[in-house]
This record gives structure tokens, C-alpha cells and sequence, in this order.
């Protein structure tokens, strides 16, 4: 009897231990009892529950934390669907957009640092994490409205947005190595923008070297331009928000970016590259969900530059010139130095007339460049700073300065002095001025060579038909051939960092005779 009594004595322990064990486990608060106890977040207890993740939720063993959508976040969600909260629901892939939200640690706010990548159990992609210079903190795009909800297996975080684990073009410059613009976005702050999966953008992104050459132009070094106070500018002058890819840029296209200070000017050259302003796209159409990403070669500033102030002013004829002539890319360099004479429309009008043509007939001259960088000087030379006299161009010959009444360039004169730009200075002159090898008499030599970029500093692309030439010569200002090169196919990339700064004539030959050329190598 005693035996039993102990039996049902240790019976009854037992039967009371358990009880307490039971009860000490439903007390305990799990992340799906904070969710599910909140009115405000009956539509994610509701997707839960369908998505049969309940149970994981309730796991008092498990350590999470959860980005909980709000109704209102879900009901934005249904609309920019075009469906209902049932329409949600339904969803095929419900259980990952939950998933997306959820972490295995449990990160409270305090924790979060401005950039932080967190994987979430859905591993499709990464949470990027903001904490503002506010304290305001977001994942991805979704700012966080009631923060350290805490439960005993882990911490829910309300958020006012659905967050998905589409790839956005935050994702294209992080996935290919573009570790700069990443740390110059998520220290704009700007990473909830450009992660907005409903967003669409198109962005031209500087490779690491981009930036590098930048902080060398200013002085500065990498965290110099991360303190820079217009930070947040350049980078949104890098965005538009369209998507537009390298098949629809054609030649001369003005885009707006989300920076307001200036527009981007687009080439599309004869050979098919693209350039925004003077930075050419390495690789286009690197494609996301919420957009498409152009790499390229040099960081573009909203600096206004000579290219704005013929634009501004309405120079229509010489704006459509330099478009013509691809020289957008030469003459928008934001941290150039250039003095350009300007002719009118009306001094086009007059050119045109002297040769019996019209303005497309002047746009349609073989040596156009050759006569718009006759007419620009490099240096910022303001009008008091002129002297009488000759003065080398970009094109390398000569313009003429006579100060003896007014100010005069050859036989134009300069009706408007010294129109400001943050690359150099732009001076109106009411005639276009022509060099002697640009002259009336052989201003329509026809030549089947065609050189980019002209002026250049680092190389020269050579598009010419290789069955006609077979030989390439560089010939410096005093007759010295400096570089030979074997023509093997109609388009030849010339390295040209080693030249001095200068004229230089290049001369092909070959079965159909030979043909010259002038470029200008801007190298200092």
C-alpha cells in the first residue's frame, strides 16, 4: 500500500509537474500571438494562417524576428495587384513573400546599422536594411512605424509596406561588384527608394575605377566623396524613372533624372555606343524587376556646362551641330575647362546661304566636328582676358583675336561676352568662323574615315572599310610619323594616353589611295 501510495504519489508529482511545464509554455508570448493580438495586422495573421506557417511561428524554441506588414500595407499591396486581400491570399507563391520577412535572429532596432544585409528564411534575396540620420529605420523600402514588439521567441518590427524578394537595380550593382555606388547609396539613404519593387528606373552606374577618377579630379579620396554635401544629387542625377534601354537612346536625347539641377544628354554614335553626357556605357541593359542598369566609365555631375548655356539660349543650330557631330560626350565633361565662341542661329543661316545649301546641308558636311572645335579653345578665357593675336583651338589650327574695336574672332564679332558655365565660359559671335583647311573651298571634301572620340585622351576608335586601306600612320605637328599600325579589320582601337597634348594628322593607305585626318589629343 505504501508502494501504490508512493506510485500515486510520484503519479501525482509527476501530473503536476507536467501541468506546470504546460502552463509555464502557454504563457509564453510567441511573434504569431503578438501579430494575431494586433488589429492592425489582422490581414498578415490571416496570410499566416493560410500559408500554414502558424506552427514555425509558434515555435518557442525558435529565435526570429518578423518585418510585420500592416492591413494598410496589405490593402496597397492588393491594389498595386490589381486584386483583393482574397486575391493575396491565393497567391502561389504566399509562403515565400511571408518568408521574405522573416529572420532566424532576433535583430531589435538599436541593432540595425544603415546598409545591414540580412537573409530572411526566404533566401530568393536579401533584406537591405536603412537606419536614417533620424533614427528612422526601413527594410528595403518599407519604413518600420512600431518598432521591438517583443515576444520570448523573438521580436516583431511593424512595417508600413509588404516587402518582396524581387531583384531591383540595388541588387544589379551589388551582385556585379559595384562596391562604391552601393556604400555611396545606402549613404544617401537611398536604398529604400531605388528597392521599391512597384518603381521603375533606369540607372547609369559608375564602376569602382568611376569613382576612384572622380575622387582624384577633386582632391579627395573615396570618403571625401561620400561627405560630399551634394552626395544625394549626383546620385539621383544617375536615375531616371522610366527604364529605358540602349536600343531606345537616340542621338541627342535630353532625359530628366530625378535630380531636378540639370538633364542628362545622350549620344548614340554612328557605331552604336552610348554615352550619358561624357561618360560611355560599358555594359547596357542589365535588367532587374524594377528596372534596367547602364554601366559606365566616369561619374556624370548636374554641373551646369557650355553645352546647357547654347541650350538654354536657345542656340538651336549649334546645339543640333554638336549633336550631329557627336560631341556631346567632349563638351559636357563636368570638370573641363573649355571657351566656346558661339555662332547664332542666324550665323548657320548665313553660312548655309554662302554655300547654296541649307542647315541640314551644313549638318550633313563631312568635317563638321573639324569646324565646331575650331571654334573652342581649351581653358576658361573670359573676353577681358583675351589678347590681340593668334589662339590654338581644340582643332589645332589657329583663330585670330583683334581687340582694336571690340572684340572680333577672324571676321566675327563677339555680340555677347562671357555667359558663365561651371566648365569654362561661352562667348556670342554673329558669324561661323572657318580655318583654312575648313575653308569654303574644301569644306565639302568627302572622307569615308571616321574617328571617335575627337578630341581624345585615352583612345581613338577608327571605323573605316579595310579592303580599301591597309596601313595606319599618326603624324605628329612636325611631320614625324609616332605610331604605324596594320589595318585588319574596318574597326581599329588606337591607344593614345602616351601622346602629348596636341594636333596630329592620321593618314591611311592603302589599294585606294590614301586619306588624312585631323584629331586633337587632350591629354595634359
Amino acid at each position: 500500500m505504501k508502494t501504490k501510495l508512493l506510485k500515486l504519489k510520484n503519479g501525482f508529482l509527476t501530473l503536476v509537474i507536467s501541468f506546470a511545464i504546460s502552463s509555464n509554455l502557454n504563457s509564453q508570448i510567441t511573434v504569431f500571438d503578438v501579430i494575431s493580438g494586433s488589429p492592425n495586422h489582422s490581414s498578415l495573421a490571416a496570410a499566416i494562417n493560410t500559408a500554414n506557417l502558424t506552427g514555425a511561428l509558434q515555435d518557442v524554441n525558435a529565435t526570429y524576428t518578423v518585418f510585420a506588414p500592416d492591413n494598410n500595407a496589405f490593402d496597397n499591396l492588393a491594389l498595386q495587384l490589381g486584386t483583393n486581400i482574397s486575391g493575396l491570399l491565393a497567391l502561389p507563391n504566399l509562403s515565400e513573400i511571408l518568408l521574405y520577412h522573416v529572420l532566424d535572429v532576433s535583430v531589435d532596432a538599436a541593432s540595425v546599422t544603415n546598409g545591414l544585409i540580412a537573409q530572411p528564411l526566404n533566401n530568393a534575396n536579401t533584406i537591405k536594411l536603412t537606419k536614417t540620420s533620424t533614427g528612422s529605420v526601413y527594410a528595403n523600402h518599407a519604413m518600420v512605424n512600431a518598432a521591438d514588439l517583443q515576444a520570448d521567441n523573438g521580436i516583431v518590427h511593424s512595417i508600413e509596406k509588404v516587402i518582396l524578394s524581387d531583384e531591383t537595380v540595388v541588387d544589379i550593382a551589388i551582385d556585379n561588384g559595384f562596391s562604391t555606388l552601393a556604400t555611396a547609396v545606402i549613404t544617401a539613404e537611398l536604398l529604400p527608394a531605388l528597392t521599391d519593387p512597384f518603381s521603375t528606373f533606369t540607372v547609369f552606374a559608375p564602376d569602382n575605377n568611376s569613382f576612384d577618377q572622380l575622387a582624384v579630379d577633386l582632391g579627395t579620396d573615396l570618403n571625401g566623396i561620400l561627405a560630399l554635401p551634394n552626395l544625394t544629387d549626383i546620385l539621383l542625377y544617375h536615375v531616371l524613372d522610366a527604364s529605358v534601354d540602349a536600343a531606345s537612346v537616340s542621338n541627342g536625347l535630353v532625359a530628366q533624372p530625378l535630380s531636378t539641377t540639370n538633364t542628362i544628354k545622350m549620344t548614340k554614335t554612328q557605331s552604336g555606343m552610348v554615352y550619358a553626357n561624357q561618360a560611355k556605357v560599358v555594359t547596357p541593359d542589365l535588367t532587374s524587376s524594377n528596372g534596367i542598369v547602364h554601366t559606365l566609365d566616369a561619374v556624370i555631375l548636374p554641373n551646369e556646362t557650355v553645352v546647357d548655356i547654347a541650350i538654354d539660349n536657345n542656340f538651336t543650330a549649334l546645339t543640333t551641330a554638336v549633336i550631329t557631330a557627336e560631341l556631346l560626350p567632349v563638351l559636357t565633361k563636368p570638370l573641363g575647362s573649355f571657351t566656346v565662341f558661339a555662332p547664332t542661329d542666324n550665323a548657320f543661316n548665313d553660312l548655309a546661304s554662302s554655300l547654296n545649301t541649307d542647315i541640314n546641308g551644313i549638318l550633313n558636311l563631312p568635317n563638321l566636328s573639324e569646324i565646331l572645335l575650331y571654334h573652342t579653345v581649351a581653358g576658361t578665357v573670359m573676353s577681358s582676358d583675351l589678347v590681340s593675336g593668334p589662339v590654338t583651338t581644340i582643332e589645332g589650327t589657329e583663330i585670330f583675336v583683334d581687340l582694336s574695336s571690340g572684340v572680333v574672332i577672324n571676321d566675327a564679332n563677339v555680340t555677347t561676352p562671357d555667359i558663365n558655365a561651371d566648365n569654362g565660359v561661352v562667348h556670342v559671335i554673329d558669324k561661323v568662323l572657318l580655318s583654312q583647311f575648313a575653308s569654303i573651298e574644301t569644306i565639302n571634301e568627302d572622307t569615308d574615315i571616321r574617328i571617335y572620340p575627337n578630341p581624345a585622351s585615352s583612345f581613338i576608335d577608327i571605323n573605316l572599310d579595310a579592303k580599301k586601306y591597309s596601313k595606319l600612320f599618326i603624324i605628329n605637328p612636325e611631320g614625324k610619323i609616332i605610331i604605324k599600325h596594320d589595318l585588319k579589320s574596318d574597326q581599329t582601337r588606337i591607344d593614345v594616353k602616351n601622346l602629348i597634348h596636341g594636333s596630329y594628322l592620321i593618314k591611311v593607305m592603302g589599294d585606294s589611295g590614301e586619306k588624312a585626318k585631323k584629331i586633337f589629343i587632350s591629354n595634359k
